[in-house]
């Protein structure tokens, strides 16, 4: 019994990543282009920040000086919970700055929930909410891009997730590796396909009125998640804009990497719990494969959580002396199973070839290796203390600034 589950298991892992493999080819190509519209859609800019005083300043300056009007775009910084002189700060610079201040509701997802009944109040009207973290940046026709989107008829948008410090240590050009891998070979297939994207808790952008009409209701610790399956649920996919680029910090060291990870694992089985089964039968009554797929998307993490307990108990079995005990795809199946684990891995040198990553990226293919075995420990820790809703802080004290991120993008 033990030997059929084992073995049935690394049945359902093999066909999830073959899905994916398959799905991946559709992102080879580039999306068509997008229609563009005069700017005619107005932007109320929600700057979410926690003690940011070091960076929030380069990232309004960044803002001020977009190739959109300025008359149809205002920011706001929501100062949660600060501290420090954030909001100082954005007041200095002639932006508004909304204090908040909870103790009990701690969390991005209850700032931006507390930030849009205030902004339902303010005397202004906008078209579209655009969401940043304190530490981004965003191209400069970062709102024209969303404009479009809007005009063409998305309610909600996610920005092409970029590093603006892939170069300061090899788990920084790791997130790099990822977010080139999974903007082309996972966002884009579905954009091509015309299903649901992801959003990736930063460079957001959505439709007011829906905004009012379904309310944000995502508190988890993985707000975006949680957004993206309230959205498909109600048949509103969500929709990546290639072109509109925003660039995250990401943290130096594999401590505070594992945090941050640690947060996003404990939040995505916390939303896999409750919107998977759901959002599977809701896409088998209504024959939606775009609601499978996000289904299968939110339990990701028990994907790889299994498998990671999978794979360390096979090896080991393999490895100890004797003959192998537990059945084993590597063995039943070898070529077969082979060849797909070497095209699933192939796939992050193909995404980076593809986004036309700088060359001195592939060198760090050999450590993003280590980077991609650290999510097991930490998968398996989130796991057991998936019950966890505290949220926790990644400190930011570097300025960077735009030019400083296309400098090094080129040389």
């Amino acid at each position: 019994m033990l030997d059929q589950f084992i073995l049935a298991a690394q049945v359902v892992l093999a066909l999830i990543g073959a899905y994916q493999l398959v799905l991946a080819f559709f992102g080879y190509r580039t999306p068509k282009k997008v229609k563009s519209h005069a700017p005619q859609k107005t932007f109320a800019v929600l700057i979410a920040a926690h003690n940011e005083e070091q960076v929030v300043g380069a990232l309004i300056d960044n803002l001020k000086k977009l190739s959109y009007p300025k008359d149809k775009y205002d920011i706001f910084v929501i100062a949660d919970n600060c501290t420090d002189g954030t909001a100082n700060i954005a007041r200095k610079m002639g932006v508004y700055a909304c204090e908040r201040h909870n103790d009990q509701l701690r969390g991005k997802g209850y700032a931006i929930e507390w930030m849009l009944k205030e902004l339902w109040q303010h005397p202004s009207s906008y078209d579209g909410i655009v969401i940043l973290d304190a530490d981004n940046l965003v191209s400069p026709d970062f709102l024209q891009h969303m404009n479009n989107e809007l005009c063409n008829g998305s309610r909600v948008i996610q920005g092409y997730l970029d590093t603006k410090n892939p170069s300061d240590s090899w788990i920084t050009s790791a997130y790099a590796i990822s977010y080139w891998y999974c903007n082309r070979l996972w966002q884009m297939p579905r954009r091509n396909l015309g299903m649901a994207n992801y959003l990736g808790g930063t460079g957001m952008c959505f439709d007011s009125t829906l905004l009012k009409e379904m309310g944000w209701g995502a508190t988890s610790l993985v707000e975006d998640l949680e957004f993206t399956m309230r959205c498909v649920q109600r048949g509103i996919y969500p929709t990546m804009s290639y072109e509109a680029k925003v660039y995250d910090e990401k943290p130096l060291g594999l401590k505070a990497s594992c945090k941050q990870r640690l947060r996003w694992m404990q939040g995505h089985f916390d939303v896999a719990r409750r919107y998977f089964f759901p959002l599977l039968w809701q896409g088998i009554k209504e024959r939606s494969w775009t609601k499978i797929d996000s289904a299968l998307y939110a339990v990701n993490v028990y994907n790889l959580f299994l498998g990671s307990i999978m794979t360390v108990v096979l090896w080991i079995d393999i490895l100890l002396p004797g003959s192998s005990y537990l059945p084993s795809l590597y063995i039943e199946a070898p070529v077969l199973f082979n060849v797909l684990t070497i095209l699933i891995y192939a796939q992050f040198p193909v995404a980076l070839l593809l986004e036309k990553a700088p060359k001195k990226m592939f060198l760090n293919l050999a450590s993003f290796v280590v980077f991609l075995l650290s999510w097991w420990p930490v998968t398996f820790y989130a796991f057991f203390t998936q019950n966890n809703k505290q949220w926790s802080h990644t400190q930011h004290t570097r300025v960077i600034r735009l030019e400083d991120v296309h400098s090094k993008q080129a040389s």
